[in-house]
């Protein structure tokens, strides 16, 4: 990740030139720095800074500081800023015309406006941005020639740890898209020479990518290649070993390859004069090299690289930059709900100077995690990102910048933060890929997915859909502990919202939740379904037992910290109701419940005395655009308290759209309220329940 563009990069893009004439000004980064002016290039300075000052502020997604820009490219001269000076009216020289100032400076900040210009790293960045997918192989060829060497070939300039790290992890960078690109193109490309082609070029630049080594020996057997595979498998087999890598995985799809390619010709019909046989030769299926890589039951897997210290001079493990690494992958292991890998193998590749994108291809996992730290005079700076490997896309990044009183209390801080936002961006991409497939394509990983997306829906039909995925995940594998988590929290909201007998629902909401428990009690979210259910049965205190646990567990499980304020908002303690609100909507702003996260802390407010500011914050649940009939009562009765009655019958008039019939009963019946808090809803009830 760059020092100061790094996750920039990704909002630099939002400009698209589709539909445009050609620009008169190009600038080419992928291979040696190059600018072009009507088709013709443009002699630059012989100065490197000047080159690698124009390139840094191309991809800066912002105006950058002067004092940025000395420290990044000057190693104490006399006088930096003059130097800087100098480079900035060369790069005038280049980019600035008569009419069109591209060059700009206001007081301390810099900036390139390049957005009537060609760049090339900035259409391929918005290319993967946008998902490489989706894009027709003529676009995917046109963005692949793009690449003509690494990321600004030959521009090194020694002694400047600052930009030589930029550099460093902007040549990762676009090496993974590259490789993505031409992974794309292999996928959707025709059995030809083309695709041959595409594969050598693959495995140049990603020697130790499984699927490369795998696709290539299954289109090598197609074609009947047979001894050309084997030598590849023999060859491949050696460098594996020689970095101690398994290659049994490539043996095996070799075997199952060549085994189709033998039973083809076998099954071919010998020539003969005679008429052919009406029958006509037997089809045998393509071996699926990918799925052969997978484990029969898997889960998302997800690496997580050290971090950098961008305070330290040398590469040394150790500090606060591999201390939270270390927790990260420890806090994300806890949650169960995905494959990392450990951290003894992710620091070795770090050391061997590996970058993440080529370590997520070496493990063969889904997503990749890198990030860097600094320290700014007391304040501790942390920046993330999270990418999927096959795609090289940026699926979030984050800057954390907190005050650094106590490096412990803000590393666990920022760890729990990055675990939550990383657990939660991945299940959304995961539910939202899982819908697109064809329901009886979906493995138990998937199908749980699946179910995921039609629980958040909360209406009672996508619930009942949720339930049937969430039954088919058990059956696909019947160890799957979130799977029964999820059943559990079916039958839970058909109790809760009366949508199914509340007694033959609530048991069912135990059962499967105590399923959950059998496979897996150091789940988190198995102990969230168990305390959920132990609540419909009136167990309070039994169910705070188990949603502590489930923090215990993981104290970045959102879910966990939102139901435990959900449960004191009504009969425990208001105050640890909010506590508990206010943290589980800091581990997960985005978080598909957060309507009730809102909802529970309006509750205890109006526990507390305090209508107007339980009225404001059940006027946010209610705002959410997944908030169901009960979230709207909140809103309601809160302002009828606060004595704001005329928006406290609109939300009435809103709920009795959905439910014709809603009153205080349908209400209390859901919750749980001690005997005071009741008093004060069916108060509120009074004054605008008004048939």
């Amino acid at each position: 990740m760059g020092t100061g563009v790094g996750t920039g990069m990704e909002k630099r893009v939002e400009s698209d030139r589709s539909g445009e004439g050609p620009a008169s000004l190009r600038l080419t980064m992928l291979g040696p720095l190059t600018v072009w002016r009507d088709g013709a290039t443009v002699t630059l300075p012989a100065s490197r800074k000047v080159r690698a000052l124009m390139a840094y502020l191309a991809l800066a997604p912002q105006a950058v500081a002067r004092s940025h820009l000395c420290e990044l490219l000057w190693d104490v001269p006399n006088d930096p800023r003059g130097e800087l000076r100098w480079c900035l009216s060369k790069l005038r020289g280049i980019l600035d015309e008569p009419r069109r100032r591209r060059v700009s400076t206001h007081g301390e900040m810099v900036s390139l406006d390049l957005s009537d210009c060609m760049v090339d790293a900035i259409e391929v960045l918005r290319a993967t941005r946008h998902g490489l997918e989706a894009l027709p192989p003529e676009r995917l060829r046109a963005l692949a020639q793009l690449f003509n060497g690494d990321f600004l070939d030959g521009l090194d300039i020694e002694r400047h740890p600052a930009f030589y790290s930029w550099l460093t992890a902007q040549r990762r960078r676009f090496r993974g898209c590259q490789v993505a690109l031409i992974e794309c193109l292999v996928r959707s490309g025709p059995n030809d020479d083309d695709t041959l082609r595409y594969l050598e070029k693959w495995l140049e630049l990603a020697p130790f990518d499984q699927q490369v080594h795998a696709i290539l020996l299954s289109h090598l057997a197609r074609r009947g290649r047979l001894r050309e595979g084997e030598e590849h498998l023999a060859a491949a087999a050696r460098m594996f070993e020689a970095e101690g890598l398994d290659h049994q995985p490539l043996r095996n799809v070799w075997r199952a390859a060549r085994a189709q390619a033998e039973a083809k010709l076998s099954a071919a019909p010998t020539p003969s004069p005679g008429p052919a046989p009406s029958s006509g030769p037997a089809v045998v299926p393509r071996t699926n090299a990918a799925a052969l890589l997978l484990p029969p039951s898997r889960r998302a897997s997800i690496a997580v690289m050290p971090f950098i210290d961008r305070g330290q001079t040398s590469d040394v493990r150790g500090g606060s930059a591999s201390a939270l690494a270390h927790d990260v992958i420890t806090r994300l292991a806890k949650l169960r709900s995905l494959f990392v890998i450990a951290q003894g193998t992710v620091f070795a590749l770090h050391e061997r100077h590996i970058g993440p994108e080529q370590a997520g291809r070496m493990l063969n996992v889904d997503y990749v995690v890198s990030g860097t730290l600094r320290r700014q005079g007391h304040r501790m700076i942390v920046s993330v990102e999270l990418a999927e490997t096959r795609s090289a896309r940026i699926v979030w990044a984050e800057v954390f910048n907190q005050k650094f009183d106590d490096a412990f209390l803000v590393l666990d801080e920022i760890g729990n933060r990055i675990v939550a936002s990383i657990a939660s961006e991945i299940e959304t991409i995961e539910r939202n890929r899982a819908i697109l497939k064809p329901p009886n394509s979906l493995d138990a990983w998937e199908a749980h997915h699946r179910g995921l997306w039609h629980m958040y829906r909360f209406n009672k039909k996508d619930n009942e859909r949720a339930q049937h995925f969430f039954t088919t995940a058990i059956r696909l594998d019947p160890t799957f502990a979130r799977a029964y988590a999820g059943l559990s929290f079916t039958h839970w909201q058909n109790a809760f919202q009366g949508w199914a007998k509340r007694e033959t629902e609530i048991e069912r909401a135990y059962e499967a939740a105590g399923q959950s428990l059998m496979v897996d009690d150091r789940d988190p979210a198995a102990h969230w379904a168990m305390g959920r259910a132990l609540w419909l049965r009136g167990h309070h205190g039994q169910s705070i037992v188990e949603l502590e646990r489930a923090i215990d567990l993981s104290p970045n499980f959102a879910l966990g910290h939102y139901t435990l304020a959900f449960v004191h908002s009504q009969s425990g303690d208001p105050k640890v109701a909010i506590e508990s609100s206010d943290q589980s909507r800091q581990l997960s702003p985005f978080d598909p419940l957060l309507f009730g996260m809102l909802g529970a802390r309006a509750m205890a407010l109006v526990r507390l005395g305090r209508f107007a500011e339980a009225a404001e914050w059940g006027v946010k649940a209610a705002a959410r655009p997944n908030a169901h009939a009960h979230i709207l009562a909140i809103a309601g009765y809160s302002l009828a308290l606060a004595g704001r009655e005329r928006e406290a019958f609109e939300h009435l008039l809103a709920i009795r759209k959905r439910v014709p019939r809603y009153r205080i009963d349908d209400f209390l019946t859901a919750m749980q309220f001690d005997p005071a808090a009741e008093a004060l809803f069916r108060q509120a009830a009074m004054r605008i329940e008004i048939d």
